[in-house]
């Protein structure tokens, strides 16, 4: 009978608790005194619930990086750097998808091993582009022509939507957050807020009530929707019999002469500091984020690992439609968004205003400084050195 149990909590998409489920059983065969236990809550309770009160009730937490400032400044979570070996640490880093495994690195410590990658990319049925003998767009003009046909899906709650003005002030020009009176010059907010119009105003308003699951789910259960030039990947969808119909993932369009750069996503696995098990938590976050896991039992379960062996990984592509091969690109051009404590005040509420001018285009300047007030709430009594 085991004499340990573990709690964990992740997110409830079988991208976020299968793999776990799969890594708990297979980890209790080899540890028969460990036992660990895994609940799902949702996409936006994810996001939204505080990580400082799960850790109470919860040995092991799927987080997302931007709570890394959080993490540092209460000690919530353990610093685990200071439980694995150096080499463990250094195979994580040159393993990294992208900047993933830095994202969880804050204030001198790592606060979560990435055990998950992701970030926008497009994505598209191949089989209805081919029945009606169009072309996967490559660049912004071939998206809006495709766009105004309505064949074209994006997820537009506000977290989506500001994660893409992030994308589209870079793609201007611009990165956002380097300075600390505003997110980003006027010049180059007004740009990427009309260039989102100039998409957005295309496709169904219902999109603006759909997160990139609910899209994966519409564009394989359906054959109204062709293409999807950004939204956060999931490798589930290009695997046969997950769904109806699959999804071919790749990279992002053009935008002049560069490629568009997303936000990247993805979580980490933190080990809670009120754990009375310290050693068997650290234990098992380090072996599921392992390359053997990560490239194995992991990607096997519908999970999209953090670790580099699994991206490059035959077998992994093999199963996913190349989905790894073709998606590593975006990830490696991605965009780090802020991790300062205090942050996600902002990520919370500065995507409603964003929304809103994409459903009624009138005075973006207003916009504009509706979000860098609430940044400058955000900003209250956080330890940053303008953006870490």
């Amino acid at each position: 009978m085991s004499s340990i149990i573990l709690n964990g909590i992740t997110w409830g998409h079988s991208r976020g608790i299968t793999p776990l489920q799969a890594a708990a059983q297979r980890y209790a065969e080899l540890h028969p005194q460990v036992t660990i236990n895994w609940k799902k809550r949702t996409l936006q309770e994810f996001a939204d619930y505080p990580l400082e009160k799960l850790v109470n009730d919860y040995d092991l937490l799927i987080i997302d990086h931007p709570w890394v400032g959080c993490a540092a400044a209460t000690g919530c979570v353990l610093p685990l750097d200071e439980y694995v070996s150096a080499e463990y640490m250094t195979d994580q880093l040159v393993h990294s998808v992208g900047y993933s495994h830095p994202s969880y690195q804050y204030d001198g410590h790592q606060w979560a091993f990435a055990i998950d990658a992701a970030t926008p990319a497009a994505s598209y049925r191949f089989d209805l582009l081919q029945q009606h003998q169009a072309a996967v767009p490559q660049n912004w003009q071939q998206l809006i022509a495709l766009a105004k046909q309505g064949r074209v899906a994006i997820p537009a709650i506000p977290i989506d939507v500001l994660m893409n003005f992030y994308m589209f002030c870079i793609a201007h020009g611009e990165t956002p957050f380097k300075r600390a009176d505003e997110v980003v010059s006027t010049e180059t907010g007004i740009k990427a807020l009309q260039t989102m119009h100039e998409l957005y105003s295309c496709i169904d308003k219902k999109f603006f009530q759909c997160n990139p699951i609910q899209v994966a789910e519409l564009m394989t259960t359906t054959d109204d929707y062709w293409y999807c030039p950004f939204a956060y990947c999931y490798s589930n969808y290009a695997r046969d019999g997950y769904a109806p119909k699959t999804l071919t993932y790749g990279n992002l369009v053009m935008f002049g002469d560069k490629r568009l750069r997303s936000t990247i996503g993805g979580t980490g696995l933190s080990v809670s500091a009120a754990t009375k098990h310290k050693k068997e938590a650290v234990d098992f976050a380090a072996w599921v984020c392992s390359p053997e896991v990560q490239a194995g039992l992991y990607v096997q379960h519908g999970g999209q690992p953090g670790h580099g062996a699994a991206w490059t990984n035959r077998m992994a592509n093999m199963i996913t439609n190349n989905f790894f091969y073709s998606v590593r690109p975006v990830m490696e051009n991605g965009y780090v968004r802020p991790r300062y404590n205090g942050y996600l005040h902002f990520q919370d509420h500065a995507g409603e205003p964003i929304q809103q001018y994409l459903l009624n285009p009138v005075n973006p300047g207003k916009v504009l400084q509706t979000i860098n007030s609430i940044y400058q709430q955000s900003r209250v009594g956080a330890k940053m050195s303008l953006i870490s």
